[in-house]
């Protein structure tokens, strides 16, 4: 029997697996959203399958992805990192992530963590829209721009409304599956974690 499902991942096997166990899946991790966040932000302009594909050689690049590292990159890592043929070679990208490794470090300096950060845009449970076609779903909502100038203001880069909303939806603070896809209830039934504290 097949299952219905968002019309985007077409029949490519890594977007159709992407889309039924990743996407719209709740994500509390803070490293795992510093990831995610981070990715949609080298998106800006491109597709999500291209850097869906180039996933494994980001995080090989980006040592995991582990902030405390990245924060410590200078100019040398830079011309590293634009020199690496896996990864999306954009300058500006490449420094706005070690940026965002400092943002991220300072919140958690201040004892924010990053979920709860993330997470306070929606007070802690996630949205479950009911669209019923890909039209009808937003590229932005109140939401993404205010949490969108919240990152910005923290020093985080590549994170306007657009990204922030793509970003929301991929970590399951919005869960933007359409009502007609089988993951659409099955994200809607999982158990809510507990944020963590400040």
């Amino acid at each position: 029997m097949t299952r219905e499902r968002c019309p985007w991942p077409r029949e490519d096997p890594l977007y159709l697996a992407y889309h039924d166990e990743e996407w719209g899946v709740p994500e509390w991790d803070d490293r795992a959203l510093f990831e995610k966040l981070i990715l949609d932000g080298f998106q800006a302009g491109l597709s999500w399958i291209t850097i869906l594909r180039k996933r494994e050689a980001f995080r090989k690049a980006f040592k995991g992805f582990e902030p405390e590292t990245i924060a410590r990159w200078g100019e040398k890592d830079v011309v590293r990192l634009l020199g690496d043929p896996g990864i999306i070679r954009h300058r500006g990208k490449i420094e706005g992530t070690i940026a965002g490794a400092k943002a991220y470090l300072a919140l958690h300096d201040e004892g924010i963590p990053f979920s709860k950060f993330i997470w306070d845009t929606v007070d802690g449970k996630p949205r479950h829209n009911v669209f019923k076609k890909v039209g009808d779903v937003p590229a932005e909502t109140p939401e993404s721009r205010a949490l969108a100038k919240a990152l910005k203001a923290r020093g985080f880069k590549f994170c306007g409304p657009t990204i922030v909303y793509a970003f929301m939806q991929a970590v399951g603070v919005v869960n933007d599956h359409l009502v007609t896809c089988y993951r659409h209830d099955e994200i809607a039934r999982l158990k809510r974690k507990t944020l963590p504290k400040r």
